[in-house]
């Protein structure tokens, strides 16, 4: 999977180790590396999905058009599809089975 970054800020705290722990501690820095790997490794958005601990999902409301992926509760890491066009299934929803390129967008609580 292809991943980029909205904002350069948000790069550098996934690609440095030292920063990313210093900014979210290091369980959530762990676990935030695990997901980028796992992103990394995935061909499409739907291996992903599979991994139940990952529960990767579409956001609703006002982050609709976002997914989240869970690292420790109630954090999450948000992130878009980045295809250009992003691939649609005939009801309009998303074809996570060809989505292959992602934007990450932060890691925040989005319940708070």
């Amino acid at each position: 999977m292809v991943i980029l970054f909205k904002r350069t800020k948000i790069e550098k705290e996934c690609n440095n180790k030292n920063i990313m722990a210093k900014k979210y501690g290091p369980k959530r820095a762990n676990l935030l590396k695990r997901r980028l790997s796992q992103l990394a490794a995935a061909d499409v958005l739907d291996d992903l999905y599979n991994l139940p601990q990952a529960r990767c999902h579409e956001l609703k409301g006002e982050l609709k058009g976002y997914l989240s992926v869970d690292l420790d509760h109630p954090y999450r890491l948000i992130l878009e599809p980045a295809n250009n066009p992003i691939p649609k299934k005939s009801d309009g929803g998303l074809d996570w089975t060809k989505i292959n390129e992602i934007r990450i967008i932060s890691v925040e609580d989005t319940h708070g």
